[in-house]
């Protein structure tokens, strides 16, 4: 996927077992979708507190977080809770998501726990991918840039 395509669509449940729709997602607006690596690691912690930090700054440009990875829906409750993150969360077990987005890595890297790429979508409310960003290193630039593509 990359910028000026339109956003395949796909359902999975979130971390309540609540079935979610990207086509029904955007009806609501944009949406930051986030993939990452895996649950309870510290980068992925560190990115997904940091979408929760911005809370107020996504809810005034109108922009739903959505975070998706390999991690299945029991999990995904867990880090929920435990670091109090106020977006759903999806469970890609079987990685088709991901392999639609371009962002599954190879069988190596998922055996030592890293089975998706550190990539975020930036998707307009029409269903357009207006940025990717693509970092494994730096988590918070994610939701930075994400809110300055769809803030426009």
């Amino acid at each position: 996927m990359n910028i000026g395509d339109t956003a395949s669509d796909f359902e999975l449940p979130d971390q309540n077992g609540r079935r979610r729709r990207l086509s029904e997602l955007l009806a609501g607006g944009p949406v930051a979708l986030f993939f990452y690596p895996a649950a309870f690691t510290p980068g992925c912690t560190k990115e997904a507190c940091h979408f929760r930090d911005l809370a107020a700054e996504f809810a005034a440009a109108g922009v739903q977080r959505i975070g998706i990875s390999r991690d299945d829906v029991a999990k995904q409750k867990s880090w929920t809770d435990e670091h109090t993150l106020d977006y759903p969360l999806l469970a890609d077990v079987d990685g088709a998501v991901a392999s639609a987005y371009g962002v599954r890595r190879g069988s190596l890297l998922v055996k030592v726990g890293m089975p998706t790429k550190r990539v975020t979508f930036a998707i307009g409310s029409d269903g357009v991918i207006a940025d990717v960003i693509a970092s494994e290193i730096n988590m918070n630039v994610h939701a930075d840039r994400v809110l300055e593509a769809l803030a426009r």
